[in-house]
């Protein structure tokens, strides 16, 4: 299968390394410097994997869709729009694979989390916070991955009707602090705390290579796939 990597970060260089050695081949690496080649290399490929920042994700996006491109985007923090991406997808028959977090470990967790708040829905004596951890490198705050889990927290959980970062968080409110620690991958970490005891569920990542299988896999799901697809589909769940 024919790859271009939208982005090359240590994420895309991940996603190259793995994907070669799964017998793909990448037909283009596409920086802020050479952006101009995207639809060049984009004409060359089977699917396009992006990972890059929110203010460039649109018109990455845009312009797999013009070739008629599946795209798998890992860019995070444009949660706002991705509806009515999806939509357009949807519409024009065009392929879209999103996720907040692209770890089969880290998906199978945001099953666990979604069962734990609903059995602790009933529990009115508990409070619920959340801790993510991640490298210095990383401009989204909260992450993704965190918002994605306060969601699933704030479906199942009545006493809570919205997510803060930082402190001061009211009591209908999950509180979300965020810590950026020299090379961490990804620690996340639910807590439910009553006057007794504390709850804990944690997923801590280890490198990023479970990132980039993620990544990978949703590329060869999506060859010639139109539609709007995520980790569910792809795992099953």
């Amino acid at each position: 299968m024919k790859i271009c990597l939208i982005g090359y970060g240590k994420m895309g260089k991940a996603i190259e390394q793995l994907a070669i050695s799964r017998g793909h081949e990448i037909t283009g690496k596409i920086t802020s410097t050479n952006f101009s080649t995207l639809h060049h290399f984009l004409k060359k490929s089977d699917v396009a994997i992006e990972f890059t920042i929110p203010k460039t994700v649109l018109g990455n996006i845009e312009a797999c869709f013009n070739h008629n491109v599946p795209v798998v985007v890992g860019t995070t923090s444009w949660n706002g729009q991705i509806e009515s991406i999806g939509n357009q997808a949807t519409l024009n028959n065009k392929g879209l694979f999103y996720a907040s977090n692209f770890s089969v470990g880290v998906n199978l967790f945001f099953e666990l989390n979604k069962k734990l708040a609903s059995l602790m829905n009933p529990l009115k004596n508990y409070d619920v916070s959340m801790e993510e951890i991640h490298h210095i490198h990383k401009l989204d705050s909260p992450s993704g991955t965190a918002i994605t889990l306060a969601e699933q927290v704030i479906g199942n959980l009545d006493q809570k009707s919205s997510w803060i970062e930082g402190a001061n968080a009211e009591e209908s409110q999950l509180q979300i602090s965020s810590k950026r620690e020299n090379e961490v991958p990804g620690t996340h970490i639910l807590s439910y705390e009553s006057d007794v005891d504390l709850i804990q569920i944690k997923h801590e990542a280890k490198n990023r290579e479970g990132f980039a299988l993620g990544a990978v896999l949703a590329a060869e799901f999506m060859k010639n796939k139109t539609g709007v697809f995520g980790m569910k589909d792809l795992l099953k769940l």
